[in-house]
């Protein structure tokens, strides 16, 4: 997809109702500082639309990024930061919930997981629940430019054995730094998001 025009245009709170969209969504969820907010702008092409924190646990609201005006990329709040409360902890584990439950137009669920370390509890729970929910999440294997190339292949390995993950699962090597891996995502974005879409809007932003 050529991206055209992106901006930030919903931003739900722990109240706030999930929307019902006019476009087909793909999200993307990950513990804290695993790079998610890195990961959105490079796919989106922006330095700064999703705000990269060297503090983790700021990402704090379900954001709706409009792209073209013919899908929503989903930054869900990051899972697991140690220092927040048992009580912020759980309102962000069902926000995710809530959201992955209800949203009518999610058409996929990336789950990042940093290839340099084996899948946490969290990580482990969150797969699971995203399969029970009758998901079948891609993962992204982010930081791939702080591990060495001879490695990739070991920790890969790792973080399928580690998620247990169904058979057939992608997982997909992701660099900001470098942008590996990119292309291969918005291929899948693609795959998912555009059949669906007929207005013609999109046909002219669905040159590759």
């Amino acid at each position: 997809m050529v991206i055209k025009n992106v901006n930030l245009e919903i931003v739900c709170g722990v109240t706030s109702k999930v929307p019902d969209t006019a476009y087909a969504e793909v999200a993307f969820a990950g513990k804290s500082n695993v790079g998610k907010s890195s990961l959105i702008n490079a796919l989106m092409n922006r330095k700064a639309l999703a705000r990269t924190s060297a503090q983790p646990g700021k990402t704090q609201t379900i954001n709706f990024y409009n792209i073209n005006d013919a899908m929503y990329l989903v930054d869900l709040p990051g899972y697991g930061y140690a220092k927040a409360s048992e009580e912020v902890k759980a309102k962000w584990g069902k926000m995710i919930e809530n959201y992955l439950h209800t949203s009518k137009q999610l058409k996929a669920v990336f789950l990042l997981i940093d290839i340099r370390h084996d899948p946490s509890a969290n990580d482990r729970m969150m797969y699971e629940w995203m399969v029970y929910q009758g998901f079948a999440p891609i993962i992204i294997a982010t930081k791939l430019d702080k591990i060495k190339r001879s490695q990739i292949q070991k920790n890969v390995k790792a973080i399928r054995e580690g998620l247990n993950v169904q058979p057939g699962t992608m997982i997909i090597p992701f660099s900001a730094e470098t942008k590996q891996g990119r292309d291969e995502i918005w291929e899948l974005i693609d795959s998912f998001v555009l059949p669906q879409e007929d207005a013609p809007s999109v046909e002219n932003a669905e040159e590759k």
